[in-house]
């Protein structure tokens, strides 16, 4: 009934392989289908392996696991894909659940005889772990807006976000000079678990693409950690494998907002124009109709179309793919400027647009886009807000500074796809919206495309 340990190796060793080229694929639109499968059949083996370990004792509890976590799983499955940032932080939270409570079941297990290394990867695993589940969950709510996305901050709270992760290293420093003290383990574990809520109180609703990726990176490294605890070889890799690809995403995101990790985690970004929020609605705009916006794009010989997280709320993706079809055969040079932290997740737009099977030539990343909107007849931003916020470049009072932005207001003619005035994720007021060259086109973004495409496709304009 149990496999040799040579055939649990290999198995281990090709479900390794494959998550290696899982992570390689994924890095590029193109590969990306075979990455996702390749992921996919790597996770396969490893629990088909697993569960042919001669280490098992009973397979009534597994059965029983494997039973509620696919009624859990499924619908978990099935959510929109404005929803996959949330579902992924849920994701993050089972994982690290998972990692505390066999950290836990290990250590009561083998107390008080624990070797003083093993004491040390233990400590880390449960930290790690009990910080990312309730972190995670914090951050799905602040994304699923069950939460509060403003940050909430009070005078001193770094010290005490520190102080409590400072006295839960304590202790797991403590256990591993001194494993007697088994009382102190709760402790160790209920600190933790307040640090993770604590972490993402005073983070705003714009950083938590970034976070999610951190926490990614975390769940990763605690995983990482059990497989020391547990002598799996392959949790080791696959844990690695996760904290690193985390951690460079979250340095990358970072960067791509020009802000550092201790901005993200302590900065309460957001919160500083929240009080000028209500002087927007008093400054002059120029709005349009879809009549007028389908005759000011087919006389364009150069579009940009910029997407954002408006686009994915309304599902206007297909939409989009015809407003493109549409334009193309008029001979109107389109392609689409995509930001890095456009949405509310690492490539989200790139995975709508590829949904909606446009091609990936014409899907171009902020660097190599920018230099093209000066040449550029009619930038049409469809619900972005932050990532096109001029102020990012010009205002040194701006609390998003720095952050590079898509310049689409060097283009002619821009027009601008929105429900109303409100800000963006961010909290913040974007100057884009007042310039002479901007026409304000309010509706919902499905809609309002649907009609720019029908007006085309009559031959208006």
């Amino acid at each position: 009934m149990f496999a040799s340990e040579n055939i649990l190796e290999i198995t281990y060793l090709i479900a390794t392989a494959l998550f290696v080229l899982s992570l390689k694929w994924l890095s590029s639109p193109v590969t990306a289908r075979r990455g996702v499968w390749a992921g996919e059949v790597g996770m396969l083996l490893a629990i088909a392996g697993t569960l042919l370990h001669k280490g098992i004792v009973d397979y009534r509890w597994i059965a029983i696991g494997l039973v509620l976590g696919t009624i859990i799983g499924v619908p978990l499955g099935r959510v929109a894909m404005t929803a996959v940032p949330q579902r992924t932080a849920l994701s993050h939270a089972f994982g690290a659940l998972c990692v505390t409570l066999v950290g836990t079941a290990e250590f009561y297990i083998r107390a008080p005889h624990v070797p003083r290394f093993m004491m040390g990867v233990l400590s880390l695993e449960v930290i790690l772990g009990a910080l990312t589940f309730t972190g995670s969950l914090m951050a799905a709510g602040k994304l699923q807006e069950v939460l509060p996305q403003r940050p909430i901050t009070y005078k001193g709270q770094n010290i005490v976000n520190l102080g409590l992760l400072a006295i839960a290293v304590g202790i797991g420093v403590t256990l591993v000079l001194d494993p007697d003290k088994t009382f102190l383990f709760p402790f160790m574990i209920g600190i933790p678990l307040a640090f993770g809520v604590m972490m993402i109180i005073p983070i705003g609703g714009a950083d938590m693409p970034t976070v999610i990726s951190l926490l990614n990176s975390y769940a990763g490294l605690s995983a990482a950690a059990m497989g020391f605890v547990l002598g799996s070889k392959l949790l080791i890799v696959a844990g690695a494998l996760d904290g690193a690809s985390g951690f460079i995403l979250s340095v990358n995101m970072s960067k791509a907002m020009n802000r550092s990790f201790t901005n993200v985690l302590f900065g309460a970004f957001g919160q500083e124009q929240v009080a000028a929020a209500g002087a927007k609605e008093t400054r002059p705009v120029r709005s349009a109709s879809p009549e007028e916006a389908a005759g000011i794009l087919s006389a364009a010989s150069k579009v940009v179309i910029v997407p954002g997280y408006g686009m994915a709320v309304a599902q206007a993706q297909h939409k989009v793919r015809e407003l493109f079809d549409a334009l193309t055969k008029r001979g109107v040079d389109v392609k689409f400027g995509i930001h890095p932290v456009a949405g509310r997740m690492p490539g989200h737009m790139n995975v709508l647009l590829a949904e909606a099977d446009i091609p990936y030539d014409k899907l171009l990343e902020m660097d190599d886009i920018n230099g093209d909107f000066p040449q550029t007849d009619v930038a049409l931003i469809i619900g972005a807000n932050d990532v096109t916020n001029p102020a990012a470049r010009e205002d040194q009072t701006s609390p998003i500074y720095g952050m590079p932005i898509l310049d689409v207001d060097k283009a002619r003619t821009i027009m601008v796809i929105k429900r109303s005035m409100a800000a963006g994720f961010a909290g913040i007021d974007n100057p884009l919206y007042y310039l002479d060259r901007t026409l304000m086109l309010f509706g919902d973004a499905k809609n309002f495309v649907g009609s720019i495409v029908r007006e085309l496709s009559g031959g208006h304009g």
